[in-house]
């Protein structure tokens, strides 16, 4: 099997012939590559060469293209700081009070320039890699973090508590949902293999289940479903210990789940058994950076033996792997799963 083939084993619930990986390792491939984040971001040729690069030097089955999470936020009027060797971040908001959420004009990131470069990254590794490695276009934040982003995270929190706000909390979300809508479309476009999102602070490290089931899973299954109807499985990532939201999380019908190590493995196992894919989770910051080859070995085994037996399982760090970890850290986890 190749790459591509393996993962698409994962996600049919076949047995691959060995465990697949699909790492989240954009900032470790530009470092590895010579380029700053400023340059990956801007050029994508840089972006596209980072990945061919870390493929052909670790020989792994899947790339997940990501640049930032503040690309589809600065499209809609984000203030965004663009550091020179860290990815873009959030740095203020597009609305000063959530009423505003009503008199938005319809969204349009088709033509931001950042979102022209992710999309043309992907064309171009799909042209090289083809049906050999499997390819996952991240469409950046999904409706729920891109809404916090627009009003600021911590007036957006105060808003979600607040009855009286609920109308124009949704219509901020109906907003930001539009725009992410617009990127799976377009990300589809591409051919790329799979498409995903984060949302990140919808998780219960944030807030409560309940307010991810008003807020969040509504909009992250209208995602998925437009990547179905699209003919693209969808993965899903929330950082944080989601332990408590996986059955909200299956309930929007991703194919995968990307979740972050303070999951519990063993509980995630067996609501994902046989309904999706597991996708992650070793610590990408205390094991994989910080840690040694042989704690990455061994914490890799200890997952590998959790999910024997599973096919829906594909080996990945819990999230962004940095980009000072050692290479010997990743070639560790690696050659563990195919050991």
């Amino acid at each position: 099997m190749n790459g591509s083939q393996r993962i698409r084993a994962a996600l049919a619930g076949d047995r691959p012939d060995r465990v697949p990986v699909m790492l989240h390792n954009f900032l470790m491939a530009a470092r590895e590559a010579g380029h700053s984040q400023r340059r990956f971001r801007e050029n994508p040729a840089a972006i596209a060469g980072s990945f061919i690069q870390a493929v052909e030097t670790y020989g792994y089955d899947g790339v997940v293209v990501d640049v930032d999470t503040v690309t589809v936020a600065e499209a809609l009027g984000v203030r965004a700081d663009l550091p020179e060797d860290q990815p873009a971040r959030w740095a203020g908001p597009a609305i000063d009070g959530l009423a505003e959420a009503r008199d938005l004009a319809a969204p349009d990131i088709a033509k931001s320039p950042r979102v022209l470069i992710w999309l043309e990254a992907v064309r171009r590794l799909k042209e090289y890699f083809g049906d050999e490695v499997f390819v996952r276009g991240n469409c950046d934040q999904a409706a729920f973090s891109l809404a916090s982003m627009m009003r600021g995270p911590a007036e957006w929190m105060m808003d979600l508590v607040d009855p009286g706000r609920r109308g124009d909390a949704h219509a901020l979300l109906a907003h930001c949902a539009e725009a992410a809508l617009q990127f799976i479309r377009l990300m589809a476009e591409t051919g790329a293999d799979m498409v995903s999102n984060g949302d990140s602070p919808a998780g219960p490290d944030l807030v409560s289940p309940a307010l991810y089931a008003e807020f969040a899973r509504p909009y992250e299954k209208r995602l998925a479903d437009e990547a179905h109807a699209l003919g693209r499985p969808y993965t899903l990532h929330i950082c944080g210990d989601t332990t408590r939201i996986l059955e909200g999380m299956l309930a929007t019908g991703a194919d995968g789940l990307e979740l972050d190590s303070k999951t519990d493995v063993r509980a995630a196992r067996e609501v994902l058994r046989d309904r999706a894919v597991f996708i992650g989770n070793i610590d990408p910051s205390a094991v994989l950076a910080l840690g040694t080859p042989e704690l990455v070995e061994a914490k890799t085994r200890e997952l590998l033996e959790v999910f024997a037996g599973n096919p829906r399982f594909i080996l990945n760090a819990g999230c962004a792997i940095p980009a000072e970890t050692p290479p010997a850290n990743l070639q560790a986890m690696l050659d563990a799963s195919r050991a």
